[in-house]
This record gives C-alpha cells, structure tokens and sequence, in this order.
C-alpha cells in the first residue's frame, strides 16, 4: 500500500537511547507497506547526564552524510528524507540558531523541549518535592520561550511530552485545557507556532507508552486547528523496530474528525501538503 502516512518521528542507532540499524528499520518499513519515511535522530546541545549515562549529541558532520549515503541506496524502493530532533532549552537558543544553514542537508527539523530547568521529566526523581502544576507550568513557560526565539525547524514535538511522566494526566478524560493553570501558555506557544509558520506532530508514541491519547492532548489539538494551524505531521517515536506508523489511521481519522484536510512531508525543509 503507497498511501501509508510516513512516519516523521523516527530513531536510529545514531540515537543515543537506540541501536536499531538504519537499514533494517528501513527494510521493516516496507515489510509493513510503508514507502516513505524522515529518521529524525536526537541532538540535544549541553543535556544533564542521565542515571544511565545515555548520551544524545549528535556527530552531525558524520550524521547527514551517512543518511545521504543510505537515502541513496535504498532510493529504488524506499523515500528515505533525512530529518532530526532539535532538543532545544532556553540557554541553548542562541548557539542553535542557523543550524541548518551551517549543516545543509536536512530535509526536516523537530524541535522538542525534553528538559525543564536541565531536568528530564522521562527520569524518576523529575517530580520529588514538587508541586507536579509548578513542573507543567514550568515546562510550557521554557516552551513558549522557545518558540518566541528559535525558528530554525519544522515541527514541534511531541507537545506535551511532560505529561507522558507526569502524574494525574496520562488518561483523557483526567485533562480540560479550559480549566488547567498553564491554558494560556499552551494558546500563546501555538499561536507563536502558527505565526512563524511551523507547524505541530501528532506522537502517537504516547499510546504505547501507558497513556490513552497521542501527544498533543485531543483538545490542544482542536485549539491548534481553530488557531488556523495547518502544518501537521505523524510521527511514532519509535526507538525500535516495531512501532514504526502505529496506529497512524486511528491518528489520522482523529485530525479529520477536528477539520485537518492534509498532512506534511518535507523536503529541503519545504512542506509539502498531502491529503488525509
């Protein structure tokens, strides 16, 4: 089947937190009919060193080449676009500005926000002797801050990454955009998206990761919609060789059910818009 929605969220070995080789995952993709796809791998400037020593800089002089020289030889059977996963903090702004004017190749670029004051909510601890609304509030005020300095990308990621570790928000229903502390933030950095023209990812990795709705929350979805957001991508976040796509027709059918006619793919950092 060629109409598979690509998959913009993907990781490779030349992730830190995955040894899943290029080419098999390449070769799995199409097993499962799928035709096109961007490995966005993780670089993350100046990161906290996590408990289990994971490193997530990325050797980008060696990256964009070595995608190029897989996206050419698998070209005959598989669209291979070469992407990455900007993780950006409010200090690392200015030293990532023009990155990829410095490093011409990429054909996409996700910014995501994983650390609040260089903590990482994905580790045990995040949350010890917090108020969990103090850490959200926290988390989409360096979003916003991001967004309002650094354009250099595509899509933002996996909006409410927070919440996949978070407690008290990993069900739906436990969620109402209207009456939580930090609604405002969440309309300000989406209108900011908007305005600069990007664009935001539906992460089903959520789904697999114990919670019951893709990343953004369905209702931050619609806002994002009612702003006039257009650019939307699909993205799995698979760190493995299984996850590739999942559930992307559940995904898509909820997009349309909320207005959303297309969804993106990029290429040389231009979208391109395809019907859903």
């Amino acid at each position: 089947m060629s109409n598979l929605i690509p998959d913009y969220h993907l990781h490779t070995s030349f992730s830190g937190d995955c040894d899943t080789d290029p080419y098999h995952l390449i070769e799995e993709m199409i097993r499962k009919g799928m035709t096109s796809a961007c490995f966005t791998d993780h670089n993350d400037l100046d990161y906290p060193l996590p408990p289990d020593g994971c490193t997530f800089d990325n050797p980008i002089e060696v990256y964009i080449p070595a995608l190029k020289e897989i996206q050419e030889k698998v070209a005959s059977k598989f669209d291979l676009r070469i992407g990455l996963e900007q993780g950006v903090q409010p200090h690392t702004v200015e030293n990532l500005k023009n990155f990829t004017k410095k490093h011409p190749g990429l054909d996409f670029v996700i910014c995501s926000t994983h650390y609040v004051e260089h903590d990482d909510p994905y580790y045990p601890g995040f949350f010890d002797g917090h108020d969990p609304m103090e850490r959200y509030i926290k988390y989409f005020e360096e979003m916003l801050y991001t967004v309002k300095h650094f354009t250099d990308y595509n899509v933002y990621g996996h909006l409410d990454y927070i919440f996949r570790y978070g407690p008290g928000i990993k069900h739906k229903d436990n969620f109402k955009l209207s009456a939580f502390p930090a609604a405002d933030l969440i309309e300000e950095i989406l209108k900011t998206i908007i305005a600069n023209g990007k664009g935001i990812e539906i992460n089903t990795g959520a789904l697999y990761r114990g919670m019951d709705y893709a990343h953004p929350h369905p209702e931050t979805l619609k806002l994002y919609k009612d702003l006039g957001g257009e650019i939307l991508t699909f993205g799995s976040d698979s760190h493995d060789d299984i996850h590739m796509g999942y559930r992307f027709e559940e995904a898509a059918e909820l997009a349309k059910s909320m207005g959303f006619k297309y969804y993106s793919t990029f290429k040389q950092m231009k979208p391109e818009f395809i019907a859903l």
